[in-house]
């Protein structure tokens, strides 16, 4: 009698993971819908032209830290515990919960992922914290302080639809 191999698998990814990045990057921005509408809007002016970056620091002056980071680096260096949201193949985000603010934390494995993610955040409009693989959802007014700590840019995402107060 002879012995059977157990089949070999694929290389091959499962077909139904075939969409699983679009998706994910699509479930993460509708995460951040509240978050977004909660704590958007500006009206600064700043990078009105749906993306554009505002000057600012790249490097991570207070924290020496080298981007990219996790979730839970960035959690700390901001002064909170992140709860896992979700972790993914494409993305980890984290809640946190401070007296100041509720902010969601995002980091990503490749770049092109918090590409994308932003291209679907791009819909929702708000002003995001921007780095190397990562993404900080808070509130405009503590935008400064918080790239003070973790470096990055601060970028305003223009929504769909008329300005609120405007025609």
């Amino acid at each position: 009698m002879s012995q059977q191999q157990p089949p070999a698998r694929s290389p091959r990814r499962h077909p139904a993971r075939a969409h699983r990045p679009r998706a994910l990057a699509a479930a993460g921005a509708l995460v951040v819908l509240p978050l977004v509408t909660a704590c958007g809007g500006g009206g600064d002016g700043k990078g009105a032209d749906g993306g554009k970056a505002a000057p600012g620091v790249t490097a991570a002056p207070a924290a020496g830290v080298v981007a990219p980071a996790k979730v839970e680096v960035i959690a700390g260096l901001t002064g909170c515990t992140a709860k896992i949201r979700i972790d993914a193949d494409e993305l980890r985000q984290g809640l946190c919960h401070t007296k100041k603010a509720d902010y969601l934390i995002t980091t990503f494995p490749e770049e092109r992922f918090k590409e994308t993610w932003l291209e679907e955040a791009r819909v929702y409009g708000g002003t995001y914290l921007v780095g190397t693989r990562w993404v900080v959802s808070v509130k405009p007014a503590l935008l400064e302080s918080f790239r003070a700590k973790l470096g990055g840019t601060i970028r305003e995402l223009r929504g769909i639809g008329p300005k609120p107060g405007g025609r």
